[in-house]
């Protein structure tokens, strides 16, 4: 499995940006009142994310360093194994998240680039904009958290194999 590319995401996030503005702008009048919670359940799922990558990240190195040999120090707990198809899960999981992330970001970036400059000759285009801010907050968040725990699941390279290349499949 390959690692998710960042320019891949950049040009979707632009092209959906564009497309946003240009729908954004032709419909803007009829559009529903956009509140500044509607991006949260992005926050909600970079959150989950974050913290998922930051208790694999403990559990691999745990577990890499139990294989090293390494003797557990006094009071730290017994290395649960991880296993290789759940990490294998997570890693599609990022690499959706990322693109999710992405395209959000491109969306919530055409409805700013749209009501930001009308901000001060229409009422609701204030409102949008702190929404759309707060969508692209949100979605980038998501971007970074999805980038972060797929980066947790790589096999590090080993210098020993021929090359020292990094494997890119998830880690048993």
């Amino acid at each position: 499995m390959s690692p998710v590319r960042r320019r891949d995401l950049a040009v979707l996030a632009l092209g959906l940006a564009v497309a946003s503005w240009l729908l954004v702008r032709a419909w803007y009048g009829s559009l529903p009142e956009l509140h500044w919670w509607l991006p949260a359940p992005l926050a909600v799922l970079a959150v989950a994310e974050a913290l998922g990558a930051r208790t694999l990240r403990i559990r691999l190195a745990a577990e890499r360093a139990a294989r090293a040999g390494r003797p557990p120090r006094p009071g730290e707990p017994a290395v649960r194994r991880v296993e290789p198809l759940l990490v294998a899960r997570l890693v599609v999981l990022a690499q959706a998240s990322a693109y999710v992330g992405a395209v959000f970001t491109g969306v919530w970036g055409g409805v700013l680039a749209h009501a930001g400059p009308a901000a001060g000759r229409l009422r609701a285009a204030g409102g949008d904009t702190v929404t759309a801010a707060i969508g692209i907050g949100c979605s980038l968040g998501l971007v970074v958290a999805a980038l972060w725990l797929e980066s947790v699941c790589r096999v590090p390279s080993d210098p020993s194999s021929s090359g020292g290349h990094r494997d890119h499949e998830p880690s048993p």
